[in-house]
């Protein structure tokens, strides 16, 4: 079960990140004098509400699990926002990145294996 809640908090991590992109290309981009719009775009608000609800999932995870444990596999939401990178917003992921990226699942899987 444990697992299972960090495997969601993980995906609202990553499907909050992709609404903020969502909203901030909506918006045309963000300086430091209209990043405060930013509040007021219904995808930028959808991800902040992602956001509180992989914060609350976050909570009963950290009761439940050793943070080095629960910490380290949460950096797959990293894995999750390459992909949507690619598959959503049609951004070109290198081969330092592909690499990245598989390294970042070789570890996540070591540290979950311990």
């Amino acid at each position: 079960m444990n697992y299972l809640l960090l495997l969601i908090n993980i995906l609202f991590l990553a499907c909050g990140q992709v609404f903020f992109k969502l909203g901030l290309e909506q918006m045309g981009g963000v300086n430091i004098s209209n990043a405060w719009k930013a509040l007021f775009v219904p995808q930028v608000i959808i991800g902040l509400v992602m956001y509180v609800i992989a914060t609350l999932l976050w909570f009963i995870i950290l009761s439940r699990m050793p943070l080095s444990l629960a910490y380290p596999i949460q950096s797959f939401a990293y894995v999750l926002g390459i992909l949507a990178a690619l598959f959503i917003f049609n951004e070109e992921v290198s081969l330092a990145k592909w690499m990245g990226m598989g390294i970042i699942m070789i570890g996540v899987v070591f540290i979950a294996a311990d």
